[in-house]
């Protein structure tokens, strides 16, 4: 019995031995196959410094034209359209005849009404002598009088309506649409045409908060179009919304002179350039370098080797540069690209 309690405290002994050296083997591999923390790991980052410019500052917007003025031509009396001399594109004068209208009728009705005039004032003239000798009565010269001045009225209505017929542009353009054609019966207020002024052209583009306050009706800005690609036209400022729109844009028109060979069309996309003068140098940084939006916009600056946040205040953007107010200082080396894999203290190397 003896022998037997001590085979088999020899055995457990050595289950508890390979037991402990399992375990101090496996100890040994996890700590062999622990990954090495590598404290001297940098981030690549482009950078650029922050540069202190002349303060002409220039921002550039995209808008449509317009015509300068456009006229619907109307009739202004009913009637047939015996001619209607233009066709789409004709270029026109103001006060140059676009329709003539069938007056025919209204001859002679003037006629009647001018044989009813004359026989009226006669008859007039002859009851007022009488009324003066008692021989006839005052209701008859006011009944007499009473039709002569309608016949007056009618005869000053078709003459106006004779000249009515006679439909003329109203200004010089160009005819930009043709709503009737010669010989179609109009009523008075029937379109017959369009016309539109080209020689000078309206860009309407849409200006935030910041930069309307930065521009006066009257400046003068710069136009580019890419149709033609090598011309700039001059341009002025001629009106700037007092009331901001539901996305707090405002809109600003511009007036473009517009005669020559390049002749610029309603419809054509532009480029308006915008420039004033701060009054003293700038702050300028690439767009791309901000992190957040432009309401809350920051920056990460590089000192001593490592990524430090910055919170900025921007001012216009321009040209892919955007103006900062405050937060950074001339010289400051800000990053560019690589933000994405940045904290607050992380180590950089800076591409070359």
């Amino acid at each position: 019995m003896k022998r037997r309690y001590i085979t088999i405290a020899i055995i457990a002994g050595i289950i508890l031995l390979i037991s402990w050296k399992l375990l101090s083997n496996k100890k040994q591999l996890n700590e062999k196959n622990k990954p090495v923390l590598n404290t001297n790991i940098r981030v690549p980052v482009s950078v650029t410094v922050v540069k202190s410019v002349p303060g002409n500052i220039s921002f550039r917007k995209t808008g449509s034209l317009s015509p300068f003025k456009t006229v619907k031509v109307l009739a202004t009396t009913s009637g047939l359209l015996l001619r209607l001399p233009f066709e789409l594109g004709d270029a026109v004068q103001q006060g140059q005849t676009l329709a003539l209208l069938d007056t025919r009728l209204l001859n002679i009705d003037l006629q009647k009404a001018t044989t009813n005039i004359t026989k009226l004032k006669n008859d007039l003239d002859t009851y007022t002598d009488l009324l003066k000798g008692h021989a006839a009565t005052q209701e008859k010269v006011n009944e007499i009088r009473q039709q002569y001045l309608a016949e007056l009225n009618q005869a000053d209505r078709l003459r106006r309506q004779i000249n009515d017929a006679t439909i003329q542009s109203p200004l010089n353009g160009i005819i930009a649409a043709k709503a009737v054609e010669q010989g179609a019966y109009v009523n008075s207020g029937a379109e017959l045409a369009t016309v539109v002024n080209l020689s000078k052209v309206k860009a309407q583009v849409n200006l935030t908060e910041t930069e309307v306050y930065k521009i006066k009706t009257g400046n003068h800005v710069s136009i580019t179009a890419d149709v033609y690609p090598d011309v700039t036209y001059d341009g002025n400022i001629s009106f700037i919304s007092p009331q901001a729109d539901a996305t707090h844009n405002y809109l600003v028109e511009v007036t473009i002179t517009n005669t020559g060979r390049n002749m610029l069309r309603a419809g054509t996309f532009v480029n308006v350039d915008f420039v004033y003068s701060a009054g003293h140098d700038i702050l300028v940084i690439p767009r791309e370098a901000l992190t957040e939006s432009i309401q809350q916009a920051s920056v990460y600056v590089v000192q001593q080797q490592q990524a430090v946040r910055r919170q900025v205040k921007t001012g216009l953007e321009m040209n892919g540069q955007i103006e900062i107010r405050n937060g950074l200082s001339a010289g400051d080396t800000v990053v560019t690209s690589g933000q994405i894999n940045l904290k607050e203290g992380t180590a950089v190397n800076i591409a070359k």
